[in-house]
């Protein structure tokens, strides 16, 4: 019987071990170490984005980005350390983006999500708290403009952070890292700066700035100087010069909100 009751206690201490490995297991993205393994989430971008364009239906239909949002709910933000916290905020609010148009079907514009009678509403879908982070249910502008854009004080989150829309920055085809941010950053800053002439170039002593810049102005300087001492690393020549000395001009370019979708060529 003494063995009989031995047995017992091994295989219920047995069956508590297992259930404590499969929970870890589950979790993957906890942050014990202080890095958040984003491999996940670089997959499907891998395979889902193409320039910049998204394949929402395969998003929506991959059990694996589902598990990869649930899984961020269990990260613990506050064993980050600040680059790898920030590249984990900018990933949540790409991927939670990308569910929002996904799980809705939405084929033409992000701004079609949540209105009422046609219209939409004052923050659209950027006000619904459909975001579960690090312990959190906030909604999309809370982690831009609470999170993101109150604690970091990076104006080149703005060149990151995608609105699922055509006038946005293009989603890159890889997730943010901690060891990565600042390459990532300027990379993305090069590309939407001087490889997007619908959104940003220059002309003569002209520069065509994404609204982008005028709806986040602080963020890139309260005086032209200032805007154009930040811009002037990404240019060369003249050009620099005159970014640098706040001689040029400024005009606003208009802003795409068609989807960012690989679909959207195909539409009528």
């Amino acid at each position: 019987m003494k063995d009989e009751n031995r047995l017992r206690n091994l295989y219920r201490i047995a069956c508590v071990i297992t259930t404590v490995l499969l929970s870890v297991a589950a979790h993957p993205l906890r942050a014990q170490t202080g890095i958040v393994d984003h491999a996940v989430f670089d997959a499907l971008l891998h395979a889902h984005v193409v320039n910049g364009l998204v394949d929402y239906p395969a998003f929506a239909g991959d059990a694996a980005f589902a598990r990869y949002l649930a899984s961020l709910n269990a990260v613990q933000e506050k064993a980050l350390e600040p680059q790898e916290r920030l590249a984990f905020w900018i990933n949540v609010y790409n991927a939670f983006t990308i569910q929002l148009v996904a799980s809705r079907g939405e084929t033409r514009s992000i701004r079609n999500i949540d209105k009422t009678f046609g219209v939409l509403r004052l923050k659209g879908p950027w006000s619904d708290p459909i975001v579960r982070a690090a312990g959190r249910t906030v909604t999309l502008d809370d982690v831009e403009h609470t999170i993101i854009r109150k604690e970091y004080r990076e104006p080149r989150v703005h060149f990151a952070l995608v609105f699922a829309a055509l006038g946005s920055p293009p989603l890159r085809s890889e997730a943010y890292t901690g060891a990565k941010l600042d390459a990532q950053l300027d990379d993305q800053a090069r590309v939407f700066l001087t490889q997007s002439p619908t959104k940003n170039r220059t002309e003569r002593f002209a520069l065509f700035l994404s609204p982008i810049f005028t709806y986040y102005r602080a963020d890139f300087g309260t005086t032209r100087l200032e805007l154009g001492q930040f811009l002037a690393p990404w240019f060369d020549g003249d050009q620099r010069k005159r970014l640098e000395k706040g001689a040029f001009g400024i005009r606003e370019t208009d802003f795409d909100w068609t989807l960012n979708s690989q679909g959207k060529a195909r539409l009528p």
